[in-house]
């Protein structure tokens, strides 16, 4: 009798034991501010996969960054392959009062000299020779020299000299340089030195330093890494210095969305670069980035919704499959999908591990709390954003609770 008592009982504690790990139910339908961002897409039309941008929270985050960054006397240079449309970035220019903007792609900054002739542009990446010669070809030496092109290596600065001394062409460099991330630019103060020796022999001149330094927040001790960073980013102006440079005179940028408020609190830059915190995606929510709203979200209606998703293939299998993860009994499969983003609303939404992803039909699942029907709609929280605006056409704007306009994209661009 013991004996069976002790197996019995070990039997009640495994079954408890497994019991314990069935994920809980979880879900819920839209909060009130889903619901009035879905009936003004409704009432604007807009079945379909679509961008929308908050304008409110929009404005609401070009406030607490300019706060920031003036406090600081810092000034803001716009990424502009976060904000890619005219208007978006137009906003972002005016609220925050810089004509500065990083860009990208070629592509992309042929655009935008067209659009913003009078602002000043830094490459945020080095480009290859080629698209250096495409840009100085399509807008002309005038514009071309309004631009700082980012050199990582001195086979970068001997590639771009060969196409500026075959078109007689005098330009800026300014060198990226590498402050701990290890994605490349300038790690060797003497090479570096080097390098800005060689300038006049490669039709340069030198307009200052990038430093980028978005894996501060990641790290185990941040504040540590942080001051690394600037430790490493003080050599390389040191050595600029020692070249008789005025460190007033060029740009030293740094920072990015990650890392602003830190270099507001004091740094070795006299310029920051911030682009996808005004808009906040997943990948930013950061500690340091609290004080801000997300104000993009993609929107997409469900397509067709089921009671009881079956499995193809192991239709048998999908009950005892609902019993133990209650969040799977609900299907919705929506227009669109495989984004770069993350189900948000209504929350307890999310991807089907076993259905896999789909950019045609994507399959959501939920638990019976969630009761979409088709013509409903599903958010999602982008991760990033320009991986993501380019995808859409138009990007809808809700203010007022109504979608109050359409900002048209920039053309599609890698």
């Amino acid at each position: 009798m013991k004996r069976r008592h002790l197996l019995l009982g070990g039997m009640a504690l495994a079954g408890a034991g497994a019991l314990a790990l069935r994920p809980a139910e979880r879900g819920a339908m839209h909060g009130s501010y889903f619901q009035g961002l879905s009936a003004a897409l409704k009432r604007a039309g807009l079945m379909r996969p679509v961008l929308v941008v908050d304008k409110a929270r929009l404005e609401a985050n070009i406030a607490a960054i300019r706060s920031r960054v003036d406090a600081a006397r810092l000034p803001l240079r716009v990424v502009a392959k976060s904000l890619p449309s005219p208007e978006l970035l137009g906003a972002v220019m005016a609220g925050m009062g810089s004509e500065r903007l990083m860009v990208f792609s070629a592509e992309m900054l042929l655009q935008l000299l067209d659009l913003h002739p009078e602002a000043s542009y830094l490459l945020g990446k080095p480009l290859p020779a080629s698209e250096f010669a495409r840009v100085i070809d399509r807008a002309g030496a005038e514009a071309a020299t309004r631009i700082e092109w980012l050199v990582d290596t001195p086979q970068r600065l001997a590639a771009y000299g060969e196409v500026a001394r075959a078109r007689n062409f005098a330009w800026r460099a300014n060198f990226e340089i590498d402050v701990g991330l290890h994605r490349g630019g300038f790690a060797d103060p003497a090479a570096l030195a080097d390098s800005v020796r060689r300038l006049a022999n490669h039709h340069a001149s030198l307009s200052g330093l990038m430093g980028y330094d978005p894996h501060v927040p990641k790290m185990p001790s941040p504040d540590k890494t942080f001051a690394k960073a600037q430790a490493a980013y003080k050599a390389m102006l040191d050595v600029v210095q020692a070249s008789d440079h005025d460190p007033a005179t060029l740009t030293l940028n740094s920072a990015g969305s990650p890392t602003f408020t830190r270099h507001c609190t004091g740094t070795v830059a006299n310029e920051v670069s911030v682009g996808s915190a005004f808009v906040k995606p997943g990948d930013f929510e950061l500690d340091d980035l609290a004080a801000l709203q997300p104000a993009a979200f993609i929107a997409t209606p469900v397509i067709k919704a089921s009671e009881d998703q079956a499995l193809p293939g192991i239709e048998a299998l999908s009950g005892a499959l609902h019993w133990w993860d209650r969040n799977t009994q609900r299907g919705f499969f929506i227009h669109g999908g495989h984004w770069l983003a993350k189900p948000v609303s209504p929350p307890g939404l999310e991807y089907s591990k076993l259905f896999g992803r789909s950019s045609n039909q994507e399959l959501l699942t939920g638990s019976k709390r969630i009761d979409l029907r088709p013509d409903d709609h599903v958010f999602l929280r982008p991760d990033q954003s320009e991986a993501l605006f380019l995808q859409f056409g138009d990007l809808a704007v809700y203010q007022g609770g109504e979608i109050a306009a359409m900002w048209p994209s920039l053309p599609v661009s890698a």
